[in-house]
C-alpha cells in the first residue's frame, strides 16, 4: 500500500521533539510513543508504505522463521486480541498486513514522510539538536533522533564477475517486484543458499521449466511445518497472554539459562534431536542447553540433521553436497523451511556445487564456472544483506566535532547497550550492535527498546537535560563484555553475516550480544539514573 507523498513540497523549517528513521516495527512503535507522550514527532521511510523489512522482502515464500503468535508486539492488549494470524509461521504479505493494521490502528501513516530517505542527520553542539535532511530536499531540526532503521534492511547487490553483463531478467530477494514474478517455462538460476534462497526454491521450482542452484555454503534448515493456526491454539496464547507479557517485560527467558558444565545426553539429548522436526524451528535448537558452548554437543547435533538431510534426498551426492559441514549449527543462522530439501528430488532442479566449480562470470546469456558455461532466462540473486549496521552507515552521520559514524566505527561498530554512541548525543539505535538483537525475538526486542528509549527521552525531559549520551569509557567496557561473552562460543565459528563477514571490507567483528540477563541489565541502568551516560 503505497502512502503517496511523491509530487509533495520539501519541508523545511521545521522543528520537532523526535524524528524517527524507518516506520518498520521499530518506528511505528516509536511514533506511537513519543505522540503518546506529548512529543512532536517527524517519520520518515524510504519506502512508498510501512512495513520496514516486510515491505521490501517480497520474494516467494517469504515468511518469518518465529512462530507467529511470538512474532507479535505485546504492549497493547487490545492489538493482540484483535488480531488473528492465520498461519503458523506468517508469510510477509500477512505480516505486511499486521504492520499496516498497527499503522491504521493507532493512525500512525501521518507522522511519516514516505518515498523518504535520510541522506544525513548532523549534531549541533551549540544548540543540542539534530538537523535531518533527506533525498527530498526535507530538512528538520530534531532534539531526539531514534534510527529504527532495521538490521536486514540493506540487501548486498552481487559482487560477481560481470553482474552487469546478463541480458535477461534478474532479481535480488531483498527488492522484490511488488508485483511478483512469473517463471513458468522459464530457466531460472538461483545464486546463494540463505534464507531466501532457502524459502524460494521450492516455490520457483514448482513453476520454472528448469532451477539450477549455485550454492557456495550449505545452510543448516530445519522443517517449518507450516500450518494453519488452530482457534484452540490462539485462545491458548491469549488465556497465557499477561504472564507471557510479564515475562518478557521482567526480562526473563522461555529458556533459562543452563549451569555452564550442563551436558544433555541420554534419552533427554534423543527427545531434544527429535525435537528438531516438530515445526518449531530455531526455537527448538535453542531448548538444546549450552548448544553454542560445546564443541561436541553441537557436532553430534550437527551430524543428527545432516543424516536426516541423507534421507530425504535420494541421490547420494547431491546429499552431500547439500550437507553444512566446517561450521557449528547455530554460528550462521539456521534457516526453517518447506520442502527445501524435498525439490532437489525434482528433474528440474539441479544444484552446482561453487567450492567444486566456481563462477568465473556472468554471460550475456548465463553463468560460467569453471566448468563451463549455463544458459538462462533468468537469475535470482539471493546475496543476503549488508546486516545490522548497513543502513547507519548508508547516512552521512555526524556528531560532536562533526566526526561521522564510519569514522567512530572503522574498526566495528562500538556502542552503549546496542542503544547509544559515545560522541552522538540524543541518537539512539533500535536492536543496535551490542544488544541480542538478530539472536533475539526481533519484535521482542524492538518492544523492549522503544520502552527503553521513550524512558530516556522522558526522563531527561523531566529533568530538564539538554543532552543524554553514551559515556566513552561504559561504551569501551561494554563493547568489552560484548566480546569476552563471544569468546569460546561456537558463533565464532563460521564467517557469518553476525560478523560482517558476507561484505567485502567490512569489519569483522561479532555484532550481537549473546550474554544473559539484557533486558534487566538495561533496566538496571535506567533504575540508576542512566548509569554510564552523560547528561549536559
Amino acid at each position: 500500500m503505497a502512502d503517496g507523498t511523491m509530487g509533495r513540497a520539501p519541508v523545511k523549517g521545521v522543528q520537532v521533539d523526535v524524528a524517527v528513521v524507518g516506520a518498520g516495527f521499530g518506528g511505528l512503535y516509536m511514533v506511537h510513543k513519543a505522540r503518546e507522550a506529548g512529543l512532536t514527532v517527524q517519520g520518515f521511510e524510504a519506502g512508498g508504505g510501512v512495513g520496514g523489512t516486510w515491505y521490501w522482502n517480497r520474494s516467494p515464500g517469504a515468511r518469518c522463521d518465529i512462530p507467529s503468535l511470538f512474532y507479535s508486539f505485546t504492549w497493547s492488549e487490545d492489538l493482540a486480541r484483535e488480531w488473528r494470524w492465520s498461519e503458523k509461521y506468517a508469510p510477509q504479505p500477512e505480516i505486511l498486513k499486521y504492520a499496516e493494521h498497527i499503522a491504521d490502528r493507532f493512525d500512525l501513516r501521518p507522522s511519516f514522510l514516505f518515498e523518504t530517505r535520510v541522506e544525513s542527520a548532523v549534531f549541533d553542539e551549540a544548540a543540542g539538536r539534530w538537523t535531518v535532511k533527506t533525498n527530498r530536499g526535507d530538512e528538520v531540526s530534531a532534539r531526539w533522533v531514534v534510527m529504527a532503521t532495521g538490521c536486514l534492511s540493506v540487501p548486498k547487490t552481487p559482487d560477481i564477475p560481470g553482474a552487469d553483463r546478463f541480458k535477461g531478467e534478474t532479481y535480488l530477494t531483498g527488492l522484490w517486484p511488488h508485483e511478483g514474478v512469473d517463471f513458468t517455462g522459464k530457466r531460472v538460476a538461483v545464486i546463494g543458499t540463505g534464507s531466501s534462497a532457502i524459502q524460494s526454491i521450492p516455490l520457483i521450482a514448482q513453476q520454472a521449466a528448469q532451477v539450477t542452484v549455485f550454492q557456495r555454503t550449505p545452510n543448516f534448515s530445519l522443517p517449518a511445518l507450516n500450518s494453519p493456526l488452530a482457534d484452540a491454539e490462539i485462545e491458548g496464547f491469549l488465556e497465557g497472554f499477561t504472564a507471557y507479557r510479564d515475562m518478557l517485560r521482567s526480562g526473563q527467558s522461555i529458556f533459562p539459562s543452563p549451569p555452564p558444565d550442563l551436558r544433555v545426553q541420554g534419552e533427554e539429548l534423543e527427545a531434544l534431536k527429535a525435537g528438531l522436526w516438530n515445526g518449531m524451528g530455531l526455537m527448538s535448537l535453542s531448548a538444546i542447553p549450552n548448544l553454542m558452548r560445546m564443541p561436541d554437543l553441537n557436532e553430534e547435533i550437527c551430524e543428527h540433521v545432516r543424516d536426516r538431510v541423507r534421507q530425504m534426498v535420494r541421490d547420494p551426492e547431491v546429499a552431500e553436497r547439500l550437507v553444512p559441514r566446517g561450521y557449528a549449527i547455530g554460528a550462521k543462522r539456521p534457516c526453517v523451511d518447506t520442502n527445501y530439501y524435498d525439490t532437489f528430488n525434482r528433474q528440474n532442479v539441479r544444484l552446482v556445487d561453487l567450492r567444486e566449480t566456481p563462477i568465473a562470470t556472468l554471460t550475456e546469456t548465463g553463468v560460467r564456472t569453471t566448468a563451463g558455461e549455463s544458459e538462462f532466462d533468468v537469475i535470482v540473486f539471493a546475496t543476503g544483506f549488508d546486516a545490522m549496521t548497513g543502513a547507519l552507515l548508508k547516512m552521512d552521520i555526524r556528531g560532536r566535532g562533526g566526526r561521522t559514524l564510519g569514522e567512530a566505527w572503522a574498526e566495528g561498530p562500538k556502542t552503549y547497550l546496542g542503544l547509544m554512541i559515545a560522541g552522538f548525543p540524543n541518537l539512539f539505535t533500535v536492536t543496535g550492535p551490542g544488544s541480542p538483537s538478530v539472536l533475539s525475538n526481533m519484535i521482542s526486542s524492538i518492544e523492549q527498546h522503544i520502552d527503553w528509549i521513550s524512558g530516556a527521552i522522558g526522563w531527561a525531559d523531566g529533568r530538564q537535560v539538554r543532552t543524554l549520551e553514551a559515556d566513552a569509557g561504559a561504551q569501551e567496557a561494554w563493547m568489552a563484555h560484548v566480546n569476552e561473552v563471544a569468546q569460546g562460543s561456537l558463533y565464532l565459528d563460521a564467517a557469518s553475516w553476525y560478523m560482517g563477514a558476507n561484505v567485502p571490507g567490512k569489519p569483522r567483528v561479532f555484532m550481537p550480544y549473546i550474554g544473559e540477563g539484557y533486558k534487566i541489565r538495561i533496566d538496571q541502568v535506567a533504575a540508576r539514573d542512566y548509569e554510564g551516560f552523560q547528561t549536559e
